[in-house]
């Protein structure tokens, strides 16, 4: 039984630690070409972490409601690497519609994400801030 209980004890002290990852929050993005940006709420999803696209907003900070992307997952299979890094993920760019594998980097309130392609030598991204 204190086996049973200390096993018990481990596993939700596990979960605990995957549940506070540092990179967990709502970040905002840089504005796009049109100077609108989204916020995209990133948590753990299972031993990885994952990114949802919560709102869109005009260049202006205009929310704009009716955004074809509201909901949608952005970020996924991103795996901790320890000292803020995560990589193994891949990452949707909405203004292009296509699919990246992805590496992201925690320095503070910046998370710098990147999406690449050709075995990672060519890669775009950002660098995103929290908002909470």
């Amino acid at each position: 039984m204190k086996h049973l209980l200390t096993g018990t004890a481990l596993a939700l002290a596990s979960a605990g630690i995957a549940a506070a990852d540092p990179a967990a929050g709502l970040w905002k993005t840089e504005p796009g070409d049109t100077g609108g940006y989204l916020h995209v709420a990133v948590s753990p999803c299972g031993a990885a972490m994952c990114g949802t696209i919560q709102a869109a907003f005009s260049a202006e900070g205009a929310e704009q409601a009716d955004y074809e992307h509201k909901g949608k997952r952005m970020i996924w299979d991103m795996a901790s690497e320890g000292s803020g890094s995560y990589s193994g993920g891949k990452i949707w760019a909405p203004d292009s519609g296509k699919t990246y594998a992805s590496k992201m980097s925690l320095s503070g309130n910046a998370l710098t994400v990147k999406g690449c392609v050709a075995g990672g030598l060519i890669c775009r991204g950002q660098t995103w801030s929290r908002v909470k």
